[in-house]
């Protein structure tokens, strides 16, 4: 068992939130009880995931979409109000952390996605962007099959470019408006979660494959990463609970 004070000092250590200007409050945003021993992980602190919490007994939750987001309603009612009754009828503490989460180096969303596709030599590329490169040389549709067996999401697939992708580039979830990085920096492909009315258009034009692998499930593997280390840390147990998403 650890201190909520202890944990959240060292995950804003860890993540420097304070270097970033995010649509959201990053660390902790619902107070709950101050000992911690069971952190439930998930992507977005959904209903579901609190309900879930619950009956998992969680002292913490821990997510990379949290609340309180920029523009915003700032009224406490109706689904938010439902949400925050949950965590403080249950003493749960509701921790969030959005770009920093997206950047960091070793536990971030983009580098943990490198390694749950098999991309070696993954480093920024600029901003949040990513690149790296296959183990080998693959198809278009190849390289779509893997993306879905890895995430269990088939992928959606556009554009016209080489015949066989080497260089890839990435950034999870809504990012599909950098994919004009991945072109400055000639890769072969882009991979991000979302993809728009223009993307298509893009990728077709400009000569690259672009990959629309899910905002859901290219997300959901920070946050396990920075649980892990807490777990190592302070000893405390971690349970990941996926609330299935199609977005």
């Amino acid at each position: 068992m650890a201190s909520r004070s202890d944990i959240i000092r060292t995950m804003n250590e860890w993540l420097t939130p304070e270097n970033f200007q995010d649509y959201c409050p990053n660390g902790l945003q619902v107070e709950g009880r101050e000992e911690v021993n069971t952190i439930v992980t998930g992507v977005t602190a959904s209903r579901a995931l609190i309900d879930a919490a619950i009956d998992a007994g969680a002292d913490m939750i821990l997510v990379h979409h949290g609340y309180f987001w920029k523009g915003e309603d700032q009224a406490i009612r109706g689904m938010k109000r439902d949400r925050i009754k949950r965590l403080l009828d249950h003493d749960i503490n509701l921790v969030a952390y959005h770009l920093p989460l997206d950047d960091h180096p070793d536990y971030g969303n983009n580098r943990q996605l490198a390694d749950v596709l098999g991309i070696r030599d993954p480093e920024p590329l600029g901003g949040l962007v990513w690149q790296g490169t296959l183990d080998a040389p693959m198809s278009p549709q190849a390289f779509r099959d893997l993306i879905g067996e890895r995430l269990a999401r088939e992928p959606l697939l556009v554009g016209a470019g080489p015949a066989e992708i080497s260089r890839v580039g990435w950034c999870t979830g809504a990012a599909q408006g950098f994919i004009g990085k991945a072109l400055e920096a000639g890769l072969d492909a882009y991979i991000s979660g979302e993809i728009s009315e223009p993307t298509t258009h893009t990728a077709r034009e400009c000569g690259i494959h672009y990959y629309a692998a899910g905002h859901h499930a290219t997300e959901r593997y920070g946050v396990q990463a920075l649980a892990r280390a807490l777990e190592k840390t302070f000893g405390v147990s971690h349970r990941f609970i996926d609330c299935d998403n199609p977005v």
